[in-house]
């Protein structure tokens, strides 16, 4: 008896471990966007305290943390939402991410979250990728997003994903 209680925790604490590692990103076969764009960003948000749980979140279920960075009026913050909720890579980005939509108003508020981690937003969508123990896996290019209408759903998602194989 002794064993399986020390077995049990064992086997889940390898499992969560394991699950971060071992993400794969969704294919997309079908890539038409809902029409309209989603409006991602909640403009009255009270931001830091969303980063705040959807860290909190990440850390008690061992996913990453997307915050992305942008605003409403920006057409590739928008292509970003729009394909984060696609059929085949919403489920996807649920089971992997917590998300969290950060109004940056006309890159006048909300910068200093991005400032926490080193990142001056100068262009939108800009998204910070923190793994479940809070670690920046992304510093190296948070805008490789902020041109999303010139890239295919599946480049998205690739660069997204991209970014958390490389941290591993």
């Amino acid at each position: 008896m002794k064993m399986r209680t020390l077995l049990l925790p064992a086997m889940l604490l390898a499992f969560l471990s394991g699950a971060a590692s071992a993400v794969e990103a969704p294919r997309v076969t079908a890539a038409k966007l809902q029409a309209p764009l989603p409006l991602p960003y909640d403009e009255a948000a009270d931001a830091a305290a969303a980063v705040a749980k959807g860290i909190a979140k990440a850390k008690a279920y061992g996913k990453y943390v997307l915050l992305d960075l942008g605003g409403n009026w920006c057409p590739d913050c928008r292509i970003l939402a729009g394909v984060l909720e696609l059929g085949e890579v919403g489920p996807a980005i649920s089971k992997t991410f917590e998300v969290v939509a950060i109004d940056v108003g006309r890159m006048n508020k909300n910068l200093e979250i991005a400032a926490a981690y080193g990142v001056n937003v100068r262009a939108v969508p800009t998204v910070i990728i923190l793994d479940p123990g809070g670690r920046f896996v992304n510093a190296g290019n948070p805008t490789a997003l902020s041109n999303a209408r010139a890239m295919t759903p599946q480049a998205i998602v690739d660069t997204i994903y991209g970014w958390i194989a490389a941290a591993n």
